[in-house]
């Protein structure tokens, strides 16, 4: 019984998986923490307030509606996501794009009849003596039989 939950744990996916969460929590915390003591009062400066609009609301009808709140929480999302965009996202792009550039999709190739010269299936012309391919969208079947 314990040997089959002790090989579970132990896969490879299992302990990725729970590192990747650890670490997924501590880099939350990092990004609200410069979120919330850098960025939040810069929006604060920018729109004259102190940057904690929690306590906002207004009435209707005897009922508070606290607005505030979910302005705070839709401001720390732009600004998270703005952070996690600019400072991972874009980078780890560019890391990938360097390390692992993207392979070159080999292009479909024919013959071509005059000259025997390997063309790109969607040719309509030789690039090497320059006679029409039959058979290609564009050109008419009637001018490839003339010539």
């Amino acid at each position: 019984m314990f040997k089959g939950f002790r090989s579970f744990l132990l896969r490879g996916n299992v302990v990725d998986l729970a590192v990747g969460i650890v670490i997924g929590a501590a880099f939350t915390a990092v990004v609200t923490g410069f979120v919330t003591a850098f960025l939040t009062p810069l929006v604060g400066v920018a729109t004259g307030a102190v940057g904690d609009f929690s306590q906002n609301h207004f009435s209707v009808a005897g009922t508070t509606f606290p607005y505030g709140a979910f302005l705070n929480a839709l401001i720390s999302f732009v600004l998270i996501a703005t952070v996690i965009y600019f400072f991972v996202v874009v980078p780890v792009g560019r890391l990938q794009d360097r390390f692992y550039p993207a392979k070159d999709v080999p292009v479909a190739k024919t013959d071509c009849p005059a000259c025997l010269s390997s063309v790109p299936v969607a040719a309509t012309r030789c690039a090497h003596c320059t006679s029409e391919l039959a058979g290609q969208p564009g050109v008419p079947a009637q001018t490839a039989q003339n010539r």
